[in-house]
């Protein structure tokens, strides 16, 4: 299996399994859970510096989920990658669990910052970023932020300190997928997030959220910066590759019965042996 087919399967599986997971707990964030996986698939396929059987490793590179309601693709990725036993994720937002609804460094191998609370994500990874210069260590810290999460003040005056102190190993990923809770962004306080970034000295790029190769060439060029901090704008659908959350606008929160999961699962390996995931026929 060459690297691109590899990377396709991880971010099936990713979906797979994040959805498996959701239908455990009998509901959860599925709309922008959807929307991250294939960004973490190559992020955790080939991009970072890690060791699964070593989460704390001191020069590893970092990953901070800003919008930590997506926690549960954030840990199918991990469970997949063998941090820990994939079972695990049948716990998710359950009482007792290692995997709780939102991203807790403090109870799941592989997180490395508690998340949650939107708009700080981005400062924290900042902060993480600063330390690691102090400390002499050259790893990449990595920050997946949403569109919505972008209307925050604080995410703006990190995105101000980030490139007054040449933070050229933050690297961030706008995940655009154009819906935030209550509505769609635009409508709500959008804007053009590049230009937007631009202005504040960041260095700039848009992809197409689930093209794995413009991602992975992306990630690439930004850990090439010298001087500025980096974004990445995922331009993407909310709810991607999971048929029922295709189906509903309203998808940021949805209850997920075994048939919806049977369904969408299905669906995902009907698209990977036609070749046309993660987007179906029809896109």
């Amino acid at each position: 299996m060459n690297e691109f087919d590899m990377l396709t399967r991880f971010s099936a599986d990713i979906r797979i399994q994040t959805i498996r997971a959701l239908q455990h707990a009998g509901f959860g964030h599925i709309g922008g859970s959807m929307s991250i996986a294939d960004v973490l698939a190559v992020l955790y396929g080939t991009e970072m510096r890690i060791r699964p059987t070593e989460p704390d490793w001191p020069e590893r590179d970092y990953m901070v989920l800003g919008k930590g309601h997506c926690g549960p693709a954030l840990y199918a990725a991990l469970a997949l990658k063998g941090y820990f036993p994939l079972d695990w994720l049948e716990t998710v937002n359950r009482p007792g669990t290692r995997l709780p609804s939102h991203c807790d460094r403090l109870k799941t191998p592989g997180i490395d910052m508690t998340t949650g609370s939107l708009g700080q994500g981005l400062s924290a990874a900042a902060g993480i970023a600063l330390g690691l210069r102090l400390e002499g260590l050259d790893s990449r810290v990595f920050c997946i932020i949403g569109d919505g999460e972008l209307e925050e003040g604080q995410v703006w005056e990190t995105a101000t300190a980030a490139e007054h102190l040449k933070l050229n190993r933050l690297i961030a990923f706008v995940d655009e997928n154009k819906r935030q809770l209550d509505g769609d962004v635009q409508a709500v306080c959008g804007g053009d997030l590049d230009e937007k970034f631009r202005s504040f000295g960041w260095h700039v790029s848009r992809v197409c959220g689930w093209d794995i190769s413009a991602i992975q060439r992306e990630i690439r060029e930004a850990s090439e910066q010298r001087e500025a901090p980096s974004v990445i704008v995922l331009d993407t659908v909310k709810g991607i590759g999971c048929s029922f959350a295709e189906r509903e606008r309203m998808n940021h929160y949805m209850v997920v019965t075994k048939e919806l999961a049977d369904e969408a699962v299905d669906e995902i390996e009907r698209r990977l042996a036609a070749g046309t995931y993660p987007v179906g026929e029809d896109a």
